[in-house]
C-alpha cells in the first residue's frame, strides 16, 4: 500500500492519497466538487493523461467510479473531512474514510460490534478517542468497499488492529478476512485525523 499527501501518480497500485486542500466547502455540493476535481487531478496523473478526459460518475448505490476513461479496471472511493481530501485507486473494489479524532467525545459503544468494544475498554481513557477514530474510520472503509455504506449494521462485523497500522475485518457474510491499512496524520492546529483503506480481496 502507498499512501502519498501530494496529486502525483503513485509507483502502484493500491494507493490512498491525503491532499490538504485548505479548503471549507460550505455545502454538500461544494464538498462533492471539491473530491470530484482533486480525485479528476490525480487520475489523470495515475494514467498520463490530460485532465479533461476524465470523469468521475456514480453506480446505482452511489458509490463513485471512473466514468472516463472506461474499461481501465479501477475502483476509487473517495472521502472530506476537515480540509483532507482521501482518494484511494485499486483494482478490486477499495473503500477510504477519514475521521477526527475528538478528543473530549464519549464513543457511541452501541454502535460497534462485542469484540470492539471490549478492546476499547481495555485501553485508557486518554487513549479511546484515537482508538475509536481509527476503528471507525476502518469500519467506514469497509462498507464503502462493500458498496452498501452503513446499511450494512456497524455492530455486524468486527475490526481487529494488529498494530497501529494494519487491521483485519471479520465479517460472518464474508468466508474470508480482508486487511486494511491506517494511518494518523496531524491538521495543523485542528487536531488529528485517522485514515483507513481497505481493498476487498
Amino acid at each position: 500500500m502507498h499512501w502519498l499527501t501530494s496529486p502525483i501518480a503513485a509507483p502502484a497500485l493500491p494507493a490512498t492519497w491525503l491532499i490538504a486542500t485548505g479548503a471549507s466547502p460550505a455545502n454538500l455540493a461544494e464538498r462533492s466538487a471539491l473530491r470530484r476535481e482533486t480525485a479528476r487531478t490525480i487520475i489523470a496523473a495515475q494514467l498520463s493523461l490530460p485532465i479533461e478526459v476524465i470523469a468521475i460518475g456514480h453506480d446505482q448505490r452511489g458509490r463513485p467510479l471512473l466514468a472516463q476513461p472506461v474499461a481501465t479496471g479501477l475502483h476509487l472511493s473517495l472521502a472530506t473531512r476537515a480540509g483532507f481530501v482521501a482518494l484511494a485507486l485499486a483494482q478490486a473494489p477499495v473503500g477510504v474514510d477519514v475521521e477526527r479524532v475528538e478528543p473530549l467525545a464519549t464513543p457511541p459503544l452501541a454502535t460497534l460490534h462485542p469484540l470492539e468494544r471490549e478492546a476499547l475498554l481495555a485501553l485508557p481513557e486518554q487513549a479511546r478517542p484515537l482508538a475509536f477514530a481509527q476503528l471507525w474510520a476502518a469500519k467506514e472503509a469497509y462498507v464503502k468497499a462493500l458498496g452498501t455504506g452503513f446499511a450494512r449494521a456497524p455492530e455486524s462485523f468486527a475490526i481487529t488492529f494488529a498494530s497501529l497500522e494494519t487491521f483485519s475485518v471479520s465479517d460472518p457474510e464474508r468466508s474470508a478476512p480482508c486487511l486494511g491499512t491506517s494511518r494518523i496524520m496531524k491538521n495543523g492546529d485542528q487536531g488529528s485525523l485517522a485514515a483507513a483503506i481497505v481493498v476487498l480481496g
